[in-house]
C-alpha cells in the first residue's frame, strides 16, 4: 500500500513539475567560428541525415549575417494537421543563425513551447509524438553543439495554451482573415502566384501543402525596408531570428494569419510594453502585406 501511495505521489509531482515549469521559445545549440555557409550546410546535412525534411532557407532583412532554416518531419507534419484549428502551423520548426563578432550563434525553436501554444488542449493527445520529435531533434543537433540553453523569455507551460501578452490583447483563437475564396484550389493558385511575383516585397521561404486535407502553410519573408523585417527586428531583437518567417495558413476556402500582437509577443515574450510600443504599426503592416498576397 505504501508503495502504491508513493508511486501516486511521484506521478503527481512529475505531472505538476511538467505543467508548472517555465518554457522558453528558443534553445541555443552553441556558437561556431566557421562561416555562415559552412554552418548552414552542416545543419542542413545533419537534419537530412536524421530524417528531417528541409522546407526552405532565407536571410531575414536581406542580411547575410542572419539566416533561417525551416524544416519538418513526417510524423510531426502528419499529426498536427489532425488539429483542425490551424494545427498545421505547428508543423514547421526553424534553426536560426546569427553572425556577430566573428562567431555564429545557432539556435532553434523549442518544440514543446510552440506545440503547446499552437495545439493547446490537443497537445496532450499526441504528446508521445511530440516528445519523440523533440528528443530526436536534440540528439541530431548534438553533433552541431551541446549547449541547449533556453533563452528568449519564459512562460509557464500550462499558460501557453491560453497565452496573450496583456489584457485585451489577442489569443491564438483570434486569427485575422485575409481572404475567402470560391475553393481551396483557387486560394492556393492566387497565393502561389502572388508569392512567385514577390508581391509586397515578399519572398516565399517555404510552403507545406496537404492537398487531401485542403490545408496549406506558407512561410513569407517580409523584405520591405520601410515596414518589413528590417523595420522591426532590430528593435525587438535579432537573437530570436528563428521566429521568422511569418505564416499564412489556407484552410479550405479561408486564408488567415495569427494576429501580430499575438504572434510577435509569443515569439518575443520578454518584450517590455515600451519596446512593444516602438513597433506599434508592425502588426498592421504585416497584415496589409499578407492580405495583399491573398488578393
Amino acid at each position: 500500500m505504501k508503495k502504491l501511495i508513493f508511486s501516486s505521489i511521484t506521478i503527481l509531482i512529475i505531472t505538476f513539475n511538467s505543467v508548472g515549469q517555465d518554457l522558453s521559445p528558443y534553445l541555443k545549440i552553441g556558437e561556431s567560428s566557421e562561416t555562415m555557409d559552412q554552418i548552414s550546410d552542416n545543419v542542413i546535412n545533419t537534419l537530412k541525415n536524421n530524417s528531417f525534411t528541409i522546407l526552405g532557407t532565407y536571410n531575414p532583412e536581406n542580411k547575410s549575417s542572419l539566416k533561417v532554416i525551416a524544416f519538418t518531419r513526417a510524423d510531426l507534419k502528419n499529426t498536427v494537421v489532425k488539429v483542425l484549428d490551424r494545427g498545421a502551423l505547428a508543423a514547421v520548426f526553424k534553426i536560426g543563425l546569427v553572425q556577430k563578432n566573428g562567431k555564429v550563434t545557432i539556435s532553434y525553436t523549442n518544440p514543446e513551447y510552440f506545440l503547446r501554444a499552437y495545439l493547446r488542449d490537443n497537445y496532450s493527445t499526441f504528446k508521445h509524438v511530440f516528445q519523440k520529435f523533440s528528443t530526436d531533434l536534440k540528439a541530431a543537433l548534438s553533433s552541431i553543439g551541446t549547449d541547449f540553453t533556453p533563452f528568449g523569455g519564459t512562460i509557464k507551460a500550462d499558460k501557453l495554451k491560453n497565452y496573450h501578452y496583456k489584457i485585451m490583447m489577442p489569443y491564438f483563437t483570434d486569427p485575422i482573415e485575409l481572404n475567402e475564396y470560391a475553393s481551396f484550389e483557387e486560394g492556393l493558385r492566387i497565393i502561389e502566384n502572388n508569392l512567385k511575383a514577390k508581391k509586397g516585397q515578399t519572398v516565399l521561404v517555404y510552403k507545406l501543402i496537404y492537398k487531401q486535407d485542403k490545408v496549406a502553410v506558407f512561410g513569407v519573408g517580409l523584405q520591405s525596408k520601410e515596414d518589413g523585417e528590417a523595420d522591426f527586428l532590430p528593435t525587438i531583437g535579432e537573437a530570436n531570428i528563428a521566429a521568422m518567417p511569418y505564416e499564412i495558413i489556407l484552410q479550405g476556402k479561408k486564408a488567415t494569419m495569427l494576429h501580430g500582437k499575438y504572434r510577435l509577443a509569443l515569439s518575443w515574450p520578454e518584450l517590455t510594453m515600451g519596446t512593444f510600443m516602438k513597433i506599434m504599426s508592425t502588426p498592421g503592416n504585416i497584415e496589409d502585406t499578407l492580405e495583399g498576397i491573398c488578393n
